[in-house]
């Protein structure tokens, strides 16, 4: 009983730091909404199809072990759109180490 209460007390903050994202839709918007949601929101998950991306507009940072970059995502107008300020996973990052590799 124990170990179910601390994991619970593990995964409730994780859960409510994922609760404050927005989640948009990319195919729902054009380039310019899409840039004006993320900096008016700081926190946005885009969804492109089955995944998606996360962003976050400075000065809110990614999460540990992830960095930030440039990523294309189509939008309603089926036109590309780039994107600053996507968090994507680090593998040289300390907190990514893998003792597989």
């Amino acid at each position: 009983m124990k170990i179910l209460i601390f994991a619970v007390g593990l995964l409730l903050p994780s859960t409510s730091f994922a609760a404050d994202a927005l989640n948009i839709n990319a195919r729902d918007h054009d380039c310019a909404a899409i840039g004006k949601i993320i900096r008016d929101n700081k926190k946005v998950f885009v969804r492109t199809g089955f995944g998606g991306r996360s962003f976050r507009y400075p000065p809110a940072r990614c999460n540990l072990g992830d960095m930030y970059t440039t990523v294309t995502v189509r939008d309603a107008k089926g036109q590309q759109c780039v994107l600053k300020y996507a968090c994507i996973n680090d593998p040289s990052s300390f907190y990514n180490f893998s003792f597989d590799r």
